[in-house]
């Protein structure tokens, strides 16, 4: 994982001395993760999450100069990405595009599958912003303090979306047969 000097130290080579490799480095670190986050927003599709991926990338690469370094690259990138994801929404495609199976990574190897196809059905089934709020804590490991940045929203809306999206999954998992 880079550190926040590593970062920085990437982007001036990129934007001083024009060293695409170092956006490369950039791409490479956080690649998988912006990619499961988008994919989890888009609630499994898979031809999307790599298109919005891509121009997410795109995005940054062309407005790097513009990054101010308050955040972490990765707070900005993924902030981009949730426009472009929002964009999309709002734009001239409808939630209906984006109806297919949800793909969960669950690191326990021990975890059924039928388990996953539950989670992912159930994360569909919250708001965007749940989703959204819950995709970036759980599956992502970004802090609340870095999540309401990417929204652009208060950090205790951001912990009011988290704890509403918890507590329904919790329950749409009970109610599937998942022990308290």
């Amino acid at each position: 994982m880079l550190g926040k000097v590593e970062e920085l130290r990437l982007i001036g080579e990129c934007v001083l001395l024009d060293k695409r490799e170092s956006f490369g480095r950039l791409v490479e670190e956080y690649q998988d993760g912006l990619r499961s986050f988008l994919l989890n927003l888009t609630s499994g599709n898979v031809m999307l999450s790599e298109d919005l991926a891509q121009e997410s990338f795109i995005k940054a690469y062309l407005n790097l100069r513009h990054f101010k370094g308050i955040s972490r690259f990765k707070t900005w990138l993924y902030r981009i990405a949730y426009n472009q994801y929002i964009s999309y929404v709002n734009g001239r495609h409808s939630h209906a595009d984006l109806e297919a199976a949800s793909v969960i990574t669950v690191k326990d190897s021990s975890v059924r599958v039928d388990s996953e196809i539950d989670i992912a059905r159930c994360l569909r089934a919250l708001s965007d912003m749940e989703r959204t709020v819950i995709t970036l804590f759980y599956l992502q490991d970004v802090e609340i303090k870095d999540i309401s940045k990417i929204i652009r929203v208060k950090e205790n809306t951001v912990k009011s979306h988290l704890l509403r999206g918890r507590n329904k999954l919790k329950l749409m998992l009970e109610n599937n047969g998942y022990e308290k």
